[in-house]
This record gives C-alpha cells, sequence and structure tokens, in this order.
C-alpha cells in the first residue's frame, strides 16, 4: 500500500450509501483502493457568500493547522525523543481512547462536545483556530526552556570532556596537587603532547630559574596530551611561561578553588534534574497535544469538504465524503476511475488536465481541480521513516 490518501465528495443518491458503493466496485476489481465512509455531520450552511468567504479562510487555516502539526511532531521526534520511531509510534495518538492517526482517519467521528453543530461554520473555523494558536504559543514557550536548560546542561558536560588542553580541571585535580596559602610559591599546570613527555622530565627544571627541584608531578592523560604539575616561584612566571611555549608545552589558567568544583556539580545535578522535569512533563503535552492537533485538522478537513461540496452540488445538501486509500502506484488508474464515474459533473471538460486552477468560491488556493471535490492528506510528518 501507499502512503498516500485522499478525501472526496461526489453527489448523494436517493438511496444511502449507494455512491460509496458504486466507488468500491469501481475500485475493487483491479484493487486500486481501500475506501472508507468519512463521517461528516449536518451542518449549518449559512448564506451562499458566507461560504464563499469561508472557502479561502478554511483553506488557510488547514495549511496553517498542518504547519502546527508538524513542528510539533518534529520537536517531539528529534528534540524529545532522539529519533526513536518506536517510542513515536506509542506516542503520536489521537483521542480519548488512543487511537493511531490512521485508524483515527478511516473511523473519523465528529466531535460534537467540542465542536458543537448548532454553531455556524465560521464560528466552528474560530473555535479551532484559537485552539491551535494555543498550542503554537504554548510548543514555542515549553520547547524554549527545554532547550534552554538543554543547552546549559551540555555546555557544562562539554566543559567536563574533551581534550586536557581545552577541558575544565576542576573534577581532575585535587587539593594535594597545589602549593596553597604560600606568599613565594605557585603550582602551575601544565599540558604536554604525549611525543614530548620525555622532553619535559628532560627540561621542567631548567626552563628557567627559581623552579622547585622534583615539583613536577603527573596527575592524568588522555589520547593526545599528559598533564604535569610543577612548583615554582611566582615571581618567574612569565618567564616559564614563555619557556614552555618555546618547548609546546602549555600551561593551562588554573586557580585551584574547591568551592567552584562543587558549586559547578551541584550546577549540574540541578540543571539534570530539571531537564529530567521537563521531559517528562514535555513527553506527555506532546501526546496530549499531537492528538489535539491533528483530530483539529480532521475537522478542518471535515468543514471544508462540507463547504466544497455544497458550492460545488448546490442545495439540498446530499453528498458522500470518503476516504481513500490508493495502492502503490495505481493514482493514475484510480483518477481514470474516477473520471469515469463523475467525468459528467463538469461540463467543462477541465478534469481532463490535472493542472492547478483557481475557481473562487469553489477551489481556492490553486489546488488541483477535479469533477469532484477532492483533497489530498498530508501524512508525511507522521512517517518518520521517510527521510
Amino acid at each position: 500500500m501507499s502512503e498516500e490518501y485522499w478525501i472526496i465528495s461526489v453527489p448523494g443518491k436517493s438511496v444511502p450509501r449507494q455512491s460509496f458503493d458504486e466507488i468500491c466496485r469501481a475500485t475493487a476489481r483491479d484493487q486500486l483502493s481501500v475506501n472508507y465512509i468519512f463521517n461528516i455531520p449536518d451542518l449549518k450552511v449559512g448564506t451562499l457568500d458566507s461560504l464563499v468567504a469561508l472557502s479561502d479562510d478554511l483553506a488557510r487555516l488547514d495549511t496553517y493547522i498542518e504547519g502546527v502539526a508538524k513542528k510539533l511532531t518534529q520537536f517531539f521526534f528529534h528534540d524529545i525523543l532522539d529519533d526513536d520511531r518506536n517510542r513515536l509510534a506509542e506516542n503520536l495518538v489521537v483521542g480519548p481512547n488512543g487511537l493511531d492517526p490512521i485508524r483515527y482517519i478511516t473511523e473519523f467521528q465528529w466531535d460534537h462536545a467540542k465542536y458543537p453543530t448548532k454553531q455556524s461554520l465560521k464560528n466552528l473555523a474560530e473555535i479551532i483556530s484559537k485552539a491551535t494558536t494555543h498550542i503554537e504559543n504554548e510548543l514555542k514557550l515549553r520547547s524554549h526552556s527545554y532547550n534552554n536548560v538543554k543547552q546549559n546542561l551540555e555546555s557544562f558536560e562539554k566543559k567536563q570532556t574533551g581534550s586536557l588542553l581545552t577541558r575544565n580541571l576542576n573534577d581532575i585535580v585535587k587539593k594535594e596537587h597545589f602549593v596553597l596559602g604560600s606568599e613565594y610559591l605557585k603550582t602551575l599546570l601544565v599540558c604536554v603532547p604525549k611525543a614530548f613527555v620525555n622532553d619535559w622530565y628532560t627540561k621542567y627544571e631548567t626552563l628557567c630559574a627559581m623552579i622547585v627541584p622534583r615539583t613536577s608531578e603527573l596527575i592524568t592523560q588522555d589520547q593526545d596530551y599528559a598533564l604535569f604539575t610543577v612548583t615554582l616561584f611566582q615571581k618567574t612566571e612569565d618567564t616559564f611561561r614563555h619557556k614552555c611555549r618555546e618547548n609546546k608545552f602549555t600551561v593551562r589558567d588554573f586557580t585551584f578553588n574547591e568551592q567552584a568544583f562543587i558549586n559547578e556539580r551541584d550546577k549540574i545535578r540541578e540543571l539534570e534534574t530539571e531537564r529530567q522535569k521537563l521531559y517528562a512533563n514535555l513527553v506527555r503535552w506532546l501526546k496530549i497535544n499531537f492528538g489535539e492537533i491533528f483530530s483539529a485538522s480532521m475537522h478542518i478537513k471535515a468543514l471544508r469538504v462540507f463547504v466544497e461540496s455544497v458550492l460545488r452540488y448546490g442545495l439540498p445538501v446530499n453528498f458522500v465524503a470518503i476516504i481513500m486509500h490508493p495502492t502503490r502506484k495505481s493514482t493514475k488508474r484510480l483518477r481514470d476511475i474516477l473520471d469515469q464515474l463523475f467525468g459528467y459533473l463538469d461540463q467543462s471538460d477541465r478534469s481532463r488536465f490535472d493542472e492547478p486552477i483557481d475557481i473562487p468560491g469553489v477551489f481556492s488556493l490553486q489546488q488541483e481541480y477535479y469533477p469532484y471535490v477532492y483533497f489530498k492528506l498530508d501524512l508525511d510528518y507522521i512517517d518518520m521513516n521517510k527521510k
């Protein structure tokens, strides 16, 4: 099966579901698609002028909601779940029964509690629009807070890793490595390339005057460098640093401060605790609000199908809305079948050309035009197997 889904509507007939059954028979012969009734309730029609105006508004709102849904899903997948497709699938659920998105689409039921059908079409659209804007604003705030904490934590953790030439040394050195509280002496930390360790042992006592003999101690080493201490008289520090540079030894700028190490360790723990708390809350919030935004998207599509069907087929309201799932590589043949069944609806013969056209109040925003009402469901953002 392909990952493509269509929503179409066609004129209804005197017998309920007759149009749906005709499509099912026509597509079943070559297994061109799997078809489902798209249940749209009786909605308030309003005036023709209001429908024409609403057509463009709903198209824009539909695009906006899909954009928010994509942002939410991408943030959930990449920033929160670290590209874990299995965990994403577990959390992308819709409705009180926790349906996966495809099942929610194919078993769609209008939510009368959230979107009372006694309201006008414009009011229903405004309810959905306000709810979507609220979710988008909250997503911005929550993602900003989480990423700030995450980046601060990563910044602290980065200081604890990397080369001895650049990393934080507070968690490596100890108090006993230093001469502390002396008016004249000072202990320095020197990074020596591992290829020059023998040179260090040979030269360090003679790099300049007033170096305390046999005070160099190897503290640790990594893949590239060894870290040594050396004690000398403070007044020779500048000369010593200069001589070290000449010999490819690097004196680290470091002052031993036990309290700074404790403060930094406590800050990392505090940030990690905060990150874990925000993470748990975000997973719950994203799971709930993905369901909300996906449901809102399908209700907007239901409104669009209703409005376009009334504009296309007239009153009294009598149409059948259908979700179609084309089988792989069958879309062209499926179009031909639908054209054979419903080409009579379009006397202008525009249906022969799959080119975007603009018919104000009938099909807007450069959507593809067919004799029947048609929308393509964009579900790429919930299929993270796609690159």
